[in-house]
């Protein structure tokens, strides 16, 4: 699911209290938290859309191409609609939204991601749309969007490790890549128990690295922000997703939901607003 992507705003999805990052924060300019939340609706409904379980496969693309019309301000869904006029009809803009219906529609077509590199394929329309829509919307420079692409499928991957389980059970997708779950033993069906044993512990070691690395890339990205509102929220957003890298280096995440404390995001908040006052370029 594209869900990630969009509970990470402003950084990458699930429903508010599952969350586990800001969404249209307070640190966030409120001139832009409109526009903010208008994107996050209209990523929140289409996911909606391709994850139901009362929509076949042709009316789900069917609903998703009613998103697409809406986009462009003449008929649709009134979630796109809604975010066409939020952004004056930004067609740079839009054109975010846009690549977001690419990764809803690959979940209605495909429930697999066969490798590491598929995984990073979905995420380029399920996850980095995001951060590019966050950083054109505070005019910040396009050459940074390679760093936010970074944290944005760092998230992305998080968050499908968190819901490993219930997207089986309840979607039939398995996101972890097929090819390292064969390589270690671990069969999709293992995903629907309560323990991924040894298996699921490599497999998610094994993207958990990965994870570290595309954090490692954005790290510097408050830095190089020039709306400082928004630095402070990508420094919390990275403090977050190192935080919970490391929670999930631990638990099992079939075993029971792997979030952050009230505490430890409290400290990640804290910390991430130090250092995005003094940020590392």
């Amino acid at each position: 699911m594209a869900r990630a992507a969009a509970d990470a705003l402003p950084a990458p999805g699930k429903i508010a209290g599952d969350e586990n990052f800001p969404v249209a924060s307070w640190l966030l300019s409120k001139d832009k938290r409109p526009a903010v939340m208008a994107f996050y609706r209209f990523a929140r409904q289409a996911d909606d859309v391709a994850d139901s379980p009362d929509l076949d496969r042709g009316r789900k693309l069917t609903h998703l191409d009613a998103f697409e019309r809406g986009l462009a301000g003449l008929s649709g869904e009134p979630a796109a609609l809604a975010l066409h006029a939020a952004l004056d009809g930004n067609s740079r803009l839009l054109a975010h939204a846009a690549a977001l219906l690419q990764a809803f529609r690959r979940d209605v077509l495909c429930d697999t991601c066969h490798s590491w590199g598929d995984l990073m394929a979905y995420c380029a329309c399920s996850a980095a749309p995001v951060g590019r829509f966050l950083l054109d919307l505070h005019g910040e420079e396009t050459h940074l969007h390679s760093m936010a692409d970074k944290l944005c499928e760092a998230l992305q991957v998080l968050n499908h490790l968190q819901d490993c389980g219930d997207d089986y059970t309840k979607l039939g997708r398995v996101y972890l890549p097929a090819d390292w779950m064969a390589a270690s033993g671990l069969a999709p069906a293992q995903l629907a128990g309560r323990d991924g044993g040894t298996g699921l512990r490599h497999v998610m070691d094994l993207m958990l690295d990965r994870v570290e690395m595309l954090l490692d890339g954005a790290e510097t990205l408050p830095g190089h922000l020039r709306d400082r509102r928004l630095a402070l929220e990508t420094a919390v957003v990275i403090d977050v997703a190192h935080r919970l890298t490391a929670l999930l280096r631990l638990h099992d995440p079939l075993a029971g939901r792997v979030a952050l404390s009230p505490l430890s995001y409290g400290l990640a908040v804290a910390n991430g607003i130090v250092r995005g006052l003094w940020p590392r370029a």
